[in-house]
């Protein structure tokens, strides 16, 4: 007997009834973590491969699991351990294509230093599957998910997340090469939102550094139906990625298949708590989960810096000026920045970079006539060495075309001053502005055996509203 919407409704709603544990619904982790269903096919079995540092490498091909019935999910991993020893816990990541697996791994330099160290390497797919030969299947999921709003039918919520766990039942199964250890997971869109998900469910994790992907649970994502109509209003788009839940938009689909706002909304409330960093802060900060974000200030996924800055300040994130997808920056911006080989070497190696890095400082504005004076504090003892204040006046929306698209002008940058423990900074209020969104950017040099390491924190993004009678 054919499924009817209001059974498949039905069946949706039990499927997101409030947990306290989000790894309940979506995931079955007992299954994630069983390696007996692996199905594990040796492509290319351990051996040697030589470079400044010598490794060894393994490729297989493993079941992440069934899509929905009988449709099995295939992905490639790539293990690497140092050629002497186990590696004890890994570096994660899915920025790779099942072409590029098929070559063994050269390590770039901070890859070289974890190897050294005694860590691995794990590199995996989180890609979509119509870009290696496996359109139909991309088509039909998204058909699936359209038609019933189960995420286990959409490769993005349920089989990339699931790639990057499976991929770690698959290396700690290698019990002669791997020993349980930290895991650092990081990468970019896709494979920053994969691993921002996987980390809350899967405490075998340890650390996600993650750009330009979803960090926060703004109204837009969560299906709002006045700010959706505002952002409509304005030029907004309900295809492409602006306005998506976790990455591009599904809701015209979803709507053309006979789901309503408030399937749309329904949905988005019973499975935000399972995919958003935001939601899981705690959870994940008494884990002792080390994070930081690069979200670009002009992204199209990451694209609600306004929410996130003034709801979740204590979120550690880096915003390179005029950044996003494509986007190539501000002519001011950090280009020295090694935020990443930082975090990872400091993650791994404790002992060995003895520095934090910085925390998230507070940021304090005030209109003083014609100019606006900000104040930015960070702990006592923090380190931070500098100082660099962003502002761009009227800025549209979280999401908006013209969010996206007016950046931030060349002038509209500066150094700031240190007075005390603050740094500080007046900017002009350009006559007629009702608004200034503002930012600072502070470098602090992190060591490294004989290197040092050029580390940048912002604060959190915020906009001022200001009279508009100058």
């Amino acid at each position: 007997m054919p499924l009817t919407k209001s059974f498949l409704s039905a069946a949706i709603a039990i499927l997101f009834i409030a947990s306290e544990s989000p790894a309940m619904d979506v995931f079955d982790m007992e299954a994630i973590r069983d390696a007996s269903t692996l199905e594990i096919e040796v492509l290319q079995d351990w051996h040697v491969v030589q470079g400044r540092v010598a490794t060894r490498q393994k490729l297989v091909t493993i079941n992440v699991g069934d899509l929905w019935k009988g449709q099995a999910y295939r992905v490639p991993v790539r293990m690497v351990v140092p050629v002497d020893r186990k590696a004890k816990g890994f570096h994660l990541t899915g920025s790779s294509t099942p072409d590029r697996l098929k070559q063994d791994a050269r390590p770039n330099a901070v890859f070289q230093q974890l190897i050294e160290g005694g860590v691995g390497l794990v590199y995996t797919v989180v890609q979509e599957p119509g870009t290696y030969g496996q359109r139909e299947l991309s088509s039909e999921s998204e058909k699936r998910f359209a038609q019933t709003l189960n995420p286990r039918f959409k490769i993005q919520y349920w089989a990339w997340p699931a790639t990057l766990m499976r991929a770690i039942t698959t290396a700690y199964a290698e019990v002669d090469h791997f020993e349980k250890g930290k895991i650092a997971a990081s990468g970019g869109s896709k494979n920053g939102a994969s691993p921002s998900m996987a980390i809350l469910h899967d405490d075998r994790m340890t650390a996600i550094h993650a750009t330009v992907s979803p960090i926060w649970d703004s109204p837009l994502r969560l299906c709002d139906r006045e700010t959706w109509d505002r952002h409509l209003a304005q030029g907004g788009s309900q295809r492409g990625f602006s306005g998506g839940h976790y990455g591009p938009n599904f809701n015209q689909r979803a709507l053309d298949a006979g789901q309503s706002w408030k399937d749309l909304q329904a949905f988005a409330a019973g499975i935000s708590d399972q995919v958003f960093i935001s939601r899981n802060l705690n959870a994940l900060r008494e884990r002792g989960v080390e994070m930081l974000f690069h979200p670009g200030t002009h992204d199209m996924v990451a694209y609600d810096l306004v929410w996130g800055g003034s709801h979740h300040p204590t979120i550690p994130v880096y915003l390179g000026a005029n950044t996003g997808h494509g986007g190539k920056g501000h002519p001011r911006t950090e280009r020295d920045q090694q935020n990443k080989s930082a975090f990872l070497l400091r993650h791994f190696f404790p002992e060995s970079v003895k520095q934090p890095l910085l925390t998230p400082p507070r940021i304090e504005t005030r209109v003083d006539g014609k100019r606006l004076k900000v104040t930015v504090r960070f702990a006592d003892n923090s380190g931070e060495e500098s100082g660099r204040i962003w502002w761009i006046s009227d800025r549209g929306p979280d999401g908006s075309p013209s969010y996206l698209k007016e950046l931030i002008p060349n002038e509209n940058s500066m150094e700031m001053k240190r007075e005390g423990t603050a740094w500080v900074a007046e900017i002009p209020i350009a006559s007629g502005a009702k608004h200034l969104d503002v930012f600072t950017n502070h470098r602090k040099i992190i060591d490294y055996q004989d290197q040092k390491l050029r580390t940048y924190l912002s604060s959190p993004y915020t906009r001022v509203t200001v009279s508009d009678d100058r």
